[in-house]
């Protein structure tokens, strides 16, 4: 015969559950749904982290910014570091609901309140709790919400790293299965499609298309100008003296250092001291000083073009991995990189760096970049990248094809080119004649077309 109490004995099962089970159980629940909101959220924080993000993480040295650095350089493992754990939580989460309900209400046990409770409360708190509104806060906190969490994912990306690298390997064939040729392209294809469509462009369109195609592979420390040409002022400097180093460089922007040009303090605006001209020598012109941008050797020249323009600033100190001053690039040397060369009054001649002698012969300054001299012989950019190591001048890459610093008349063979050594002091290579033989790589143009 049926019960007719059936929502009795339902109750009386409840009540007959040590209450410790049920608190430990509502616990661990606890626990786990907010591990599963603290991944969930991870996913999108990491992922939505930008350029600006990620340096002012680099700029708080503590244990969790360079966490967060240490998982963003490996982004397909941590991505399949929070898939596992997300999932691992969310099977955890399951498990212990439905022997919870075998607990109280039997194995065998059927009904709306057990559809309610395992299917409705379960799911609504794992996709609300667990996922929505966690995503939610990490869009708008990313860098918040990736700093606390990074202690814990990087030490389960450590334990999970077997597992990890199995999926990784997984997904890696399968793109390589599905892989469709003709998405992407690489610069030098794109080089080849502006070749094939020279017959319709001027030579000027041209130049600007390949200066778009290469503005992407560039960085800044191809296009800076070394800290040996900088033009900075000391903070010492009295206002007399200042005015007058000012009027021998020409410039609307100086950098502005303390003992050592390694110690930058600003960036002086010569616009801010057209009030006080007619000061004494003993104005406080240091108080006019703007904070300078610093940015590092391998930033990309799109990224550091962005930074300017959501910055509103022209010019960015270079240094390098020990915080030394390497250079300076300004916005009129990303804008060359593209349009060419951009020459005012103030500007050094071109026949000061460069100088065509005859057909295949040329005379160059050792201090031009690797950059400007490939651009100057219509070269491509890359040609010197096994052999250059860490110089982007032409003189540095003497030294390094020669080993040594070569004496005057000192003749140096790289492929095509004959490299004639015309002027050196004790530290560096002044003057270097360029002599071209032959061309027999596409690579070296046929300068007598």
């Amino acid at each position: 015969m049926d019960d007719p109490y059936p929502s009795l004995l339902l109750l009386a099962d409840i009540l007959a559950v040590s209450p410790v089970y049920v608190v430990t159980n509502a616990i661990i629940f606890l626990a786990l749904l907010v591990l599963s909101a603290l991944v969930s959220g991870s996913e999108v924080a990491f992922f939505s982290l930008n350029h600006e993000d990620i340096e002012s993480i680099q700029e708080t040295s503590d244990a969790r910014s360079e966490k967060v650095i240490a998982l963003i350089e490996n982004p397909q493992k941590l991505l399949s570091t929070i898939l596992i754990l997300n999932n691992l939580i969310n099977i955890s989460i399951v498990t212990l609901t439905t022997f919870f309900t075998w607990t109280v209400f039997g194995t065998d046990t059927t009904g709306i309140i057990i559809i309610l409770f395992q299917t409705v409360g379960v799911t609504f708190a794992i996709v609300f709790i667990g996922e929505i509104v966690p995503k939610v806060y990490a869009n708008s906190a990313r860098v918040t919400f990736s700093r606390l969490t990074s202690t814990f994912l990087y030490y389960f990306s450590l334990l999970l790293s077997p597992l990890s690298y199995a999926l990784m390997a997984m997904s890696n064939v399968i793109e390589k299965r599905i892989e469709r040729k003709g998405y992407s392209i690489s610069v030098d294809e794109l080089h080849q499609a502006l070749e094939i469509t020279s017959v319709d462009t001027s030579n000027n369109e041209r130049d600007i298309l390949k200066g778009i195609v290469n503005f992407g592979t560039l960085s800044v420390k191809q296009v800076m100008r070394s800290r040996m040409d900088l033009t900075a002022v000391d903070v010492e400097m009295d206002f007399h003296e200042l005015m007058d180093k000012i009027n021998k460089s020409g410039y609307s922007r100086i950098p502005v250092y303390e003992d050592t040009i390694d110690q930058i303090r600003g960036i002086l605006y010569i616009k801010d001291l057209l009030d006080h001209i007619e000061k004494d020598e003993h104005f406080r012109w240091q108080d006019l000083i703007r904070k300078g941008y610093f940015i590092p050797e391998n930033k990309k020249l799109a990224d550091l073009l962005k930074n300017f323009k959501n910055k509103r600033v022209h010019m960015a100190i270079v240094v390098d991995e020990y915080g030394g001053t390497s250079g300076l690039v300004t916005l009129e040397d990303l804008i060359e990189e593209i349009i060419g060369d951009i020459n005012d009054e103030f500007d050094e001649v071109e026949e000061h760096l460069f100088r065509k002698l005859d057909e295949r012969t040329y005379l160059f300054e050792g201090k031009i970049s690797l950059n400007d001299f490939c651009k100057k012989l219509e070269l491509d950019i890359q040609l010197f990248d096994e052999v250059k190591g860490e110089s982007e001048s032409l003189g540095g890459l003497l030294l390094e094809l020669n080993s040594n610093l070569p004496k005057n008349g000192t003749k140096i063979r790289f492929e095509n080119f004959e490299f004639t050594i015309m002027a050196v002091d004790t530290r560096k290579i002044k003057k270097v004649k360029v002599v071209l033989d032959e061309p027999q790589d596409k690579n070296i143009p046929d300068q007598s077309d």
